[in-house]
């Protein structure tokens, strides 16, 4: 009696998936009879799962096409991709997962081993969770494995400033850091050290010896006690010399003349183009000067960036007068009522008089063409000279008269304090800095962004 019990218990669970309950034959013999014949007929396909856990899991079995949705291609084979009767002939596109395994009940002919590998996937991925949501987790994770490294890049605009910093922390800040580390009191051993630090880092010997002025006078009144506090002293210090730097660059006349200038190998030309990039972005109608007659290819490079930004160039064959350049392209800008000229000047030591005095004409021949211009000298300088870059803007600033500096190239050097140094000496606006190749990576100088980037502070 007890067996006869367990099994109308059993036939009355299978019973009930059933949408209407009918007997498979009279008697006990019959209903027995048929229940076995299910089991050897799922058998197969649950790959020796006992038939009341079968029983159990079927209704997530049924829900396994919903979750097959988010199943990346990788993880399905290729004949499901490429059948015939899986893709739509006039929409070009795969149905979904459901619709997929809804077509093994139609009279399509499917392989046996298509069927089979079908079945086998759809198996293993209940018998791995128990719910759709372990499904979807199972095969992010796989996604995931398969998947190639994700980029690491940071994002972002300060991101992407800290990162292109990175080599200029890692020696001025990173040392500084290592000094500072532990329970330290500030002594003449570790003034010593200090001041070393500064004269390396490329920061300026001015600018190093005033700043070691001012520790030397705060811990002589024992206002600087602590190496943390030192630290932040030294951020607030050059923050403020970074300050005074940052201006708005505004574009107050029509056209407005820009002469860039500086040594060879700087990035004028490209920092032209992307500038030219930017200027187009914000609406303003751009015209570029390629006065730059000496260097070979130096007007193709800038016809190029013209190209790219999608604006006028005013060009002359190789070894004409650049003066005459210059002239010309102010004229054509304010014929064609542009906003912005930018002029392209040929790279030139600092130190040598005859170019400099070359710069001086093209600058004399740009107020004769333009009342007031040029409105805006741009000097260009490399962050990987270090404390070269120092000496050039002192040069350029005398003779010429610089009213802004570019400062290209910061992320590949270790040598990026000396902007501290340029602007600290100069004190001249910093328009632009490059940290990168891009046109987003020629951003407008934030001091305060510059300096927590650079101290890895957010």
């Amino acid at each position: 009696m007890s067996t006869a019990k367990v099994q109308d218990e059993k036939n009355s669970d299978d019973e009930g998936l059933k949408p209407e309950p009918q007997k498979e034959g009279g008697g006990l013999f019959g209903r027995l009879f048929g229940r076995r014949k299910k089991e050897q007929e799922s058998e197969p396909e649950k790959d020796g799962v006992p038939a009341g856990d079968a029983a159990a899991s079927k209704p997530e079995i049924e829900i396994v096409p919903e979750a097959k949705d988010s199943v990346s291609s990788s993880e399905i084979s290729e004949p499901e991709l490429k059948s015939e009767s899986e893709s739509d002939p006039e929409s070009g596109l795969t149905p979904p997962q459901s619709q997929i395994d809804n077509s093994k009940d139609t009279n399509e002919t499917v392989s046996p081993v298509e069927s089979d590998s079908k079945a086998k996937a759809k198996v293993a991925a209940v018998e791995t969770a128990e719910s759709v949501d372990e499904v979807e987790t199972v095969v992010i994770a796989s996604d995931v494995s398969s998947a190639p490294p994700a980029d690491t890049q940071p994002k972002g605009l300060f991101s992407r400033l800290k990162n292109g910093l990175a080599k200029t922390r890692k020696q001025f800040v990173g040392t500084l850091d290592n000094l500072f580390y532990g329970d330290k009191e500030i002594d003449e051993e570790f003034l010593e050290e200090l001041e070393e630090i500064l004269l390396t880092s490329d920061l300026g010997v001015k600018t190093s010896y005033r700043l070691f002025s001012q520790i030397e006078e705060k811990v002589t009144h024992k206002e600087l006690e602590n190496p943390a506090h030192l630290r932040d002293f030294l951020q607030n210090e050059i923050g403020t010399i970074l300050k005074r730097s940052e201006s708005p660059w505004e574009i107050d006349n029509k056209p407005y003349v820009i002469m860039t200038i500086g040594v060879n190998g700087v990035g004028k030309t490209t920092t032209i183009g992307k500038l030219a990039s930017i200027f187009t972005k914000q609406k303003k109608k751009v015209v570029l000067g390629a006065a730059d007659t000496f260097r070979a290819a130096a007007v193709e490079q800038l016809m190029v960036w013209a190209e790219r930004a999608k604006v006028p160039i005013i060009k002359q064959n190789m070894g004409a007068d650049p003066a005459a350049v210059a002239f010309d392209t102010v004229q054509s800008a304010i014929k064609r009522e542009a906003d912005v000229v930018i002029i392209d000047t040929a790279g030139r030591l600092h130190t040598k008089v005859n170019l400099m005095d070359e710069l001086k004409k093209i600058q004399r021949v740009l107020g004769k063409a333009l009342p007031g211009a040029p409105h805006e000298v741009l000097l260009v300088l490399d962050a990987n000279t270090g404390q070269n870059a120092i000496s050039q803007a002192q040069m350029f600033h005398q003779e010429i008269g610089v009213t802004g500096l570019v400062m290209t190239k910061l992320d590949g050097t270790a040598k990026g304090g000396v902007i501290v140094g340029v602007c600290d000496e100069l004190k001249v606006p910093v328009r632009y800095i490059g940290i990168g190749e891009s046109i987003a990576d020629l951003r407008a100088f934030d001091s305060s962004d510059f300096v927590n980037a650079l101290f890895d502070k957010v």
